[in-house]
């Protein structure tokens, strides 16, 4: 592999893990620049100066939004099916951007889709992967599964290896390894807490981390807005037919407020996920996400009456180690082809 080629393979990983690693597997809103930790994965903006204290902070929003996102989506499938949760935030972005396009003609402007069937494609991925994430949310512990959502930078792991050919080493090898024995530890197939929710949270985080693979080239090629607006577009539509046979128009406060939640801490997560990689590295990062486990696992315990067994303290355990472990060690070969692009040529 050329030194070139050597950096391209890295930042497609980082890419893949960076956004990954929020942890919910959905499309995040449309900012006007999004750096290589979101789910439409464009290039990188230009880079800000590096401030590790400001990134934290906009880490540690991330994840209370993303908390409170998860937890209002509970709290909404009490009263609403989950398919009907996904209608409602797909269909009313849809027309917030629209509102927006309408008003702003340089919005109009960075409308393009040279790829219709790549947007297409990538689109359902998306809807798919947030139909199963909803669903999983709506049915067993949300503590659960969140871990399980953390699946994703393992499944992106295997996608760049399997799909772009990227050399992944007998470490992360391990670590995807100790990743799989944590799901199977949570899943603990053929025992009575086993819940088919359980692998939706695994088949949710698979699409997701497959729709990663096609995020670059995509969005490189129309630009992030055009991205994330067939995104939502695409999920309304196929989750149309989908919830057809639950459609009800919600009735009363409680509901509506915690949809509006849904809708608007899903805005808030996704531009701090864009300033928080965009001010500090993923391996720094990596650890502030975590706290969303307990942050989920506190309200759990108090809005719902639940309580992590032993065995999804230790398989989060496992796939919490196996994931970090694999952002800090891109961190390292990042830094490495860094030091190796940067240092000056032998005379001949």
């Amino acid at each position: 592999m050329t030194q070139r080629g050597g950096r391209a393979a890295l930042t497609q990983r980082q890419i893949s893990v960076n956004a990954a690693l929020k942890g919910f597997p959905m499309s995040v809103p449309p900012p006007s620049v999004l750096p290589d930790s979101s789910p439409t994965a464009t290039p990188v903006p230009p880079a800000a100066e590096k401030n590790n204290v400001k990134a934290i902070i906009w880490m540690l929003i991330s994840v209370v939004g993303a908390s409170a996102m998860t937890i209002a989506v509970r709290q909404a499938s009490i009263s609403v099916d989950s398919r009907m949760i996904v209608l409602f935030r797909a269909a009313i972005s849809t027309i917030f951007i629209l509102i927006a396009i309408g008003m702003f003609a340089k919005l109009r402007g960075q409308m393009r889709f040279s790829r219709p069937w790549l947007h297409l494609f990538r689109g359902s991925l998306i809807a798919f992967s947030t139909q199963l994430g909803f669903y999983t949310i709506a049915n067993i512990p949300i503590a659960t599964a969140t871990v399980l959502f953390f699946m994703g930078p393992i499944f992106a792991t295997i996608f760049s290896s399997v799909l772009h050919s990227e050399h992944v080493g007998p470490r992360r090898w391990a670590a995807v390894a100790a990743g799989f024995i944590g799901a199977v530890i949570v899943l603990r197939p053929g025992f009575a807490e086993f819940h088919p929710a359980m692998l939706t949270a695994l088949g949710s985080s698979l699409l997701f981390a497959l729709a990663l693979t096609l995020s670059r080239q995509l969005a490189s090629a129309d630009g992030p807005l055009a991205t994330y607006f067939s995104s939502v577009v695409i999920t309304a539509i196929i989750t149309i037919p989908l919830a057809a046979p639950v459609f009800s128009i919600p009735v009363g406060g409680a509901i509506w407020l915690a949809l509006t939640v849904v809708i608007i801490t899903s805005a808030v997560r996704g531009y701090a996920d864009i300033e928080a990689y965009r001010y500090g590295e993923s391996a720094i990062l990596a650890p502030v996400a975590y706290l969303r486990l307990v942050l989920i696992a506190i309200a759990g315990y108090f809005m719902f009456d639940e309580v992590p067994d032993m065995a999804t303290i230790i398989g989060a355990s496992l796939i919490i180690s196996a994931t970090l472990y694999i952002a800090l060690r891109e961190a390292k070969l990042r830094r490495q082809a860094a030091k190796k692009s940067s240092a000056p040529a032998r005379p001949r």
